[in-house]
């Protein structure tokens, strides 16, 4: 490829990624005779150094966590210390947590190889078994009381092992060893519910008199120790340094090239990616292809069967691999990529975790995985066979993915990434005290978490009829509900209320699945187009207070999106810092969402066709924020080079205009005809050709004049004038889109985790002000980092707008950009390089 003149001109960096030999460690002298000698017919001797390191630790009662890459034998550092307590006492028992049904079985097979080995040579036998949702029901009582080792996972543990302790009392009375694998998962809500389950399990483990010790495995990530602590609240022995070999590869960050320099549009990055995985399956190369979710990898798949076609491979050689495939079907693949009969492989992350699929000689990364960690992980997949391997990351157009393209060494340097939880929110530490009530009694002043004792929450569940009070001292308190609470508590939301999906029949409505609640208002409104299974459904009917979304299905060539109406208000301030140009502060705030809108856009090329409205009542919630705000210096300089307007100056002439424009318009909003109510939020005044546009400079021209004339107001109701202002940007909302877009790679969470909004005066900070804030009730610990992180994120925002290669600005910087009405004497991407210039 370097020879390809085309290919290297969209290359953004071409890093080799040098050999390493294999350090080996010392046979920890705490391990039995018997284990070593299975380990040496297994060819696991001598040790490489993080085994022996992790190994060791977990034999001298440490809690431990190990974090090197992909293939580097960390499973051997559980399942080592599970095997030989088992040795020394066959009622000990474990309990192994992984975050996919599908790495639960393949590490099934990896034990039991080794425990396989271990009954030949002494006569011990161990017994292991997978217990999920896909366990037959005939052999779950068997698992429960035979298995030494139970392979499950979070959710199964949450709603299916603890609220039946009872039959399990072999498990809790003798377990020795919970093994946390793929620990950099568990963040984000999802973590802080999975921190509460640690926290249940624990109380369930000290009733029947055991006190297991956790061993924990990671990706790279930067705080892998303190993410540990936080989902067990206990301290942990930290491993890192990988000593597995690896063999020498090149890592390739290829930017599809530019169709268009004004708008940043590039060439769709699954074409580019189809070309580049051609080029590896003509030299018989095996490939890995990852895509970022399961329509584009159908619509991978069946690009590169058609090249497959095209250069004479049998299409059964080109196979997907996602969510939603038979287990059966998943297990074949992976046979068939381990002994090298299929060629190619189109995955989604469900490859990524650790799932044994053999060598490959390359892999291609198509857009970011979202985190850091992941795209190690997918590019780990290659070189396993000691050659030398390839792997290429095809960035989209996304912000993200053009963010790293730009900067690479937030690939090849030290993760910035931060696996963050907040397990003390009180939603969900609420819903976890329900459940852990339901389990076992609450005794007298025993507390859960963080709290010493949970009388205020025991009077709420005493007010909704879900408990029994004590009415003497040292007497307990029982749940007495009519619910499972388990059940009805997802660890994937802050909240446990949810919005039913049903797809209206002839008869009757089906259930075809369900929302969390706190979305839907975005989602489910009506005329939202509704995806399911690839599927295409339009919302008939939203069910605000039964909960529930009525659909109809549809062929349609346009997508939705909603539009809010965001108040915020501080309700504390935890910290702040005034001495810099750029102010900072975190703190607690109630978000006040209002849906009033939505747009329709047109697949593909994402042309707005049109507008509807929401008519939905609006949501409040309390969560944690971090706010940045500019020094009065630097807005009055601003405003002297025309970057910002003085607030509310629209010259002396605008509040006779705005009424006579009102009086014109009879007081009705031009765009949907709704009168402006007497009570309540007035109609707004529109400026059809953005003000900012005209150059008005107070006491040196009257451009105001042109600005405000008839001819370019328009009444507009607050909902309509939403969503016009969608194509009018200001060089804060830039600064704001950017932040928004930048975030995520150093919080290490979905962008849809968090939200950003922008106000030309604050109430809060009297100034031009950006806040970006944690949208779960109760936030998740986003705040805190990202106020720590105050300095790097602006010089991130500055690199991102003034690396983009664009002439006006575009999404992947400083959003969407309507050169007419958003360039004017300034144009927007420059308007907004001179905010971030002026705060660094």
């Amino acid at each position: 490829m370097r020879i390809d003149d085309r290919f290297m001109r969209n290359v953004a960096a071409w890093e080799r990624i040098a050999p390493r030999q294999a350090q080996r460690g010392m046979t920890p002298p705490q391990l039995d005779t018997a284990l070593v000698n299975v380990l040496q017919a297994q060819g696991f001797l001598p040790l490489y150094s993080h085994q022996s390191e992790g190994i060791g630790a977990a034999l001298n009662g440490n809690n431990t966590v190990i974090v090197t890459g992909t293939a580097s034998g960390k499973t051997l550092c559980y399942t080592v210390p599970v095997l030989q307590s088992v040795y020394r006492d066959p009622t000990a028992r474990a309990l192994w947590l992984f975050p996919t049904k599908a790495l639960a079985q393949d590490q099934l097979s990896s034990f039991q190889r080794l425990s396989n080995s271990l009954e030949q040579s002494t006569g011990v036998q161990v017994t292991a078994a997978v217990y999920d949702g896909d366990t037959p029901k005939s052999q779950r009582a068997n698992i429960r009381t035979e298995a030494n080792v139970i392979l499950s996972n979070p959710d199964m543990l949450h709603m299916g092992i603890l609220p039946h302790h009872p039959k399990w009392i072999d498990l809790f009375q003798n377990l020795r060893y919970v093994v946390l694998d793929e620990l950099h998962v568990y963040r984000g809500v999802f973590g802080s519910h999975v921190a509460n389950v640690l926290r249940r399990l624990s109380r369930i483990c000290e009733f029947y008199g055991s006190q297991p010790q956790f061993i924990c495995t990671s990706a790279t990530i930067a705080n892998p120790k303190e993410l540990a602590e936080n989902l067990i609240d206990q301290q942990v022995t930290l491993v890192d340094t990988d000593g597995s070999p690896q063999p020498e590869k090149h890592f390739v960050l290829y930017n599809p090239p530019l169709l268009e320099n004004d708008t940043g549009l590039r060439r769709a990055y699954t074409l580019e990616t189809k070309n580049i995985v051609g080029r590896f399956l003509m030299d018989d190369v095996q490939t890995a292809v990852f895509a970022r979710s399961r329509v584009t990898t159908e619509l991978m798949l069946s690009y590169i069967h058609g090249l497959a076609a095209e250069i004479g491979l049998a299409p059964e050689l080109v196979r997907g691999y996602r969510g939603g495939y038979l287990a059966t079907e998943r297990r074949e693949i992976e046979a068939g990529l381990r002994s090298g009969k299929i060629r190619s492989v189109v995955a989604t992350n469900a490859l990524e975790l650790g799932v044994d699929i053999g060598q490959l000689g390359a892999v291609v990364i198509a857009g970011y995985p979202g985190t850091i960690a992941g795209l190690w992980q997918q590019a780990g997949r290659s070189g396993r066979r000691g050659e030398t391997a390839g792997i290429v990351f095809v960035a989209s157009g996304a912000p993200l993915d053009q963010y790293i393209a730009m900067n690479p060494r937030f690939v090849f340097e030290t993760s910035p990434e931060h696996g963050l939880i907040n397990p003390d929110n009180l939603a969900i530490l609420f819903n976890h005290i329900r459940c852990a009530l339901f389990e076992l009694p609450f005794e007298e002043n025993e507390g859960f978490g963080p709290l010493d004792d949970i009388d205020e929450f025991l009077e709420l569940l005493e007010e909704n009829q879900e408990v029994h009070r004590p009415e003497r001292e040292g007497e307990s308190s029982y749940w007495i509900g009519q619910s499972y609470p388990a059940q009805s508590v997802s660890l994937r939301t802050a909240g446990d209320d949810r919005v039913l999906i049903h797809e209206m029949g002839q008869d009757e409505a089906i259930v075809i699945g369900e929302i969390d609640a706190e979305i839907a208002p975005q989602q489910v409104h009506r005329g939202a187009v509704y995806v399911h299974d690839a599927k295409q459904f339009i919302v008939a009917e939203f069910d605000y207070e039964q909960k529930i979304a009525y659909v109809k299905p549809a062929d349609l060539d346009y997508y939705t999106r909603a539009h809010e109406d965001t108040k915020l208000e501080v309700l504390d301030v935890y910290d702040a810092d005034e001495s810099g140009l750029a102010r900072k502060a975190h703190g607690e705030i109630l978000v006040t969402s209002t849906p009033v809108g939505y747009r329709k856009i047109k697949l593909y090329t994402h042309e707005v066709l049109g507008y509807g409205q929401i008519d939905l009542p609006s949501r409040q919630y309390e969560t944690t924020a971090y706010w940045l705000w500019l020094a009065d210096d630097v807005c009055r300089n601003l405003e002297r080079q025309g970057v910002f307007l003085r607030p509310n100056d629209y010259g002396p002439n605008w509040d006779q205009q705005r009424k006579a424009a009102k009086r014109r318009d009879a007081h009705t909003c031009r765009k949907c005809a709704k009168p402006e109510p007497v009570d309540g939020i007035k109609h707004h005044v529109h400026h059809i050709k953005p003000f900012r546009t005209f150059g008005y400079i107070p006491g040196e021209n009257a451009n105001y004049i042109q600005a405000n004339v008839l001819e370019n107001l328009l009444t507009l109701c607050p909902a309509c004038h939403s969503q016009l202002e969608t194509a009018e940007r200001t060089a804060l909302a830039g600064i704001s889109h950017a932040i928004g877009n930048l975030a995520p790679l150093y919080l290490m969470c979905d962008p849809g985790d968090i939200s950003t909004e922008h106000e030309m005066r604050s109430k809060e900070t009297g100034a031009p002000t950006v806040t970006v804030f944690d949208k779960s009730p109760g936030g998740v610990g986003f705040s805190t980092r990202l106020y720590e992180l105050h300095d790097d994120l602006l010089e991130g925002v500055l690199e991102l707008v003034e690396n983009c290669p664009c002439q006006h600005g575009c999404p992947a910087c400083v959003g969407p950009v309507i050169v007419e009405q958003d360039v004017g004497t300034l144009g927007l991407k420059q308007a907004t390089m001179m905010v971030a210039r002026a705060l660094g």
